[in-house]
């Protein structure tokens, strides 16, 4: 690290992190699943209280919350953080390991665990708040905090707008929307990259209807498990027959196939889950046609009685990074965390609802993200290719610091660049 480099990293905000990592671990210990997060938001404006100096507004669209901080004239930023859990049962043997069970929203009671580090961006986002708060000299405008729910099945930050965050419950609209994820890598580091960084996702429920009948008897039925059987093999061709092999992306996965419950019995429908992954609107159109025309068609080649039904269950947007706000960010990054930022992240083909906030009153967004990986274990893994669970794994825990340092140091650095209204690299 050069001298320069040393004298810009030194401006980052330092945290008290046996404090954070304390909070962290109780987050961890207690997840709540998506629309769930009743604990989860009590505690965070409990903390965001007792700070005195934030507006608190609850309960939006669920279990959100926003929190404002109005600190003079200037521009206004949203940072979001969001709560939700997963129902995934933790096998991580951590001693703050999450024990916790909730029932879904079908009745069954599921083990749930933060096994996508929504519990580091919580933290984060607080620790965020902590300084922004003590720092509010060397910055003016007006500061919003934003804690969804229901990330995971992509409905909170619609739902929180269509709640009324920026009309009804009065929270300014933001001139920029920023935020970050914790990914499997090395903890310390910060990545952020142009343009699309986060893919689509669209998930539906196909259901197919035959006709019933006796194992022995097959000429009396019509047989719905056959036709989801084909049509998840022609889905297949989708990507590669008809998605163009070097221009387009694009990732098509059957994760459920249900029909009957016995083997001497042809039952009457199927279900299967589709998930579909893209990176550019015209190729989703393209993907979401094709699917529907092979479904349509498998059925009417089986002779159904019924047009299959095609549920979309839900539903991300692309998250593309506004490219004036993104320049902003590399110089910022590049100067605050020096060799430990990497500003050619490519992104992945996971899915997020976090860019809402911002596309739904036309204002601009950036997301980046954070390694969450213990440097020892990412070392051993470049050399040795030792694997590293990733986001959703049983085994995925960020290790607290120092990603409890850099998550929210590059809040902090990110608000700052905008709050103040000039910028924080070198000219």
């Amino acid at each position: 690290m050069s001298p320069t480099d040393d004298h810009q990293r030194r401006k980052l905000p330092q945290f008290d992190v046996d404090k954070y990592e304390s909070l962290y671990k109780d987050f961890h210990s207690n997840p709540e699943l998506s629309g769930q997060e009743a604990a989860t938001a009590a505690r965070v404006a409990d903390y965001l209280r007792s700070t005195n100096a934030y507006t608190i507004h609850e309960k939006i669209g669920g279990h959100g919350i926003a929190a404002i901080l109005v600190n003079g004239p200037g521009p206004t930023v949203l940072l979001r953080a969001d709560m939700d859990g997963l129902p995934v049962l933790e096998q991580t043997s951590l001693p703050y390991a999450s024990k916790a069970t909730q029932r879904d929203k079908y009745g069954i009671t599921q083990p749930v665990m933060h096994a996508c580090g929504h519990d580091i961006h919580i933290v984060s986002l607080l620790a965020a708040a902590d300084h922004l708060l003590s720092a509010r000299d060397s910055w003016s405008g007006t500061l919003v905090l934003v804690f969804q729910p229901a990330e995971e099945s992509g409905k909170g930050a619609q739902a929180m707008v269509d709640d009324g965050l920026y009309t009804s419950v009065g929270v300014p609209i933001p001139d920029v929307v920023l935020g970050q994820h914790v990914l499997a890598m090395r903890a310390g580091t910060v990545a952020l990259g142009h343009g699309v960084v986060f893919s689509a996702g669209d998930s539906f429920k196909i259901t197919f209807f035959g006709r019933g009948g006796h194992g022995s008897a097959p000429q009396d039925s019509i047989d719905p498990v056959v036709m989801a059987a084909s049509v998840v093999l022609r889905l297949q061709t989708i990507v590669s027959r008809e998605i163009h092999p070097r221009d387009e992306v694009a990732v098509v996965t059957v994760g459920s196939i249900k029909g009957g419950e016995t083997e001497n019995v042809i039952p009457a429908h199927a279900t299967m889950l589709v998930n579909i992954r893209t990176l550019d609107e015209k190729t989703r159109d393209k993907v979401l046609a094709s699917m529907e025309r092979i479904v349509k068609a498998e059925a009417h080649a089986s002779g159904a009685l019924k047009e299959p039904t095609i549920e979309q269950i839900s539903g991300f947007p692309i998250t593309r990074n506004d490219l004036e706000c993104t320049d902003r960010l590399m110089k910022t990054f590049e100067n605050s965390f020096a060799e430990d930022f990497d500003p050619n992240y490519r992104g992945n083909m996971a899915s997020e609802d976090f860019s809402i906030l911002a596309t739904a009153v036309g204002k601009p967004s950036v997301y980046w993200v954070i390694g969450g990986v213990d440097p020892d274990v990412w070392d051993d893994h470049v050399k040795n290719g030792t694997y590293i669970p990733g986001n959703h794994s049983p085994f995925f825990a960020p290790v607290p610091k120092p990603t409890l340092i850099v998550g929210p140091q590059a809040l902090c650095a990110a608000a700052m660049e905008f709050l103040d209204g000039t910028s924080h690299h070198d000219s």
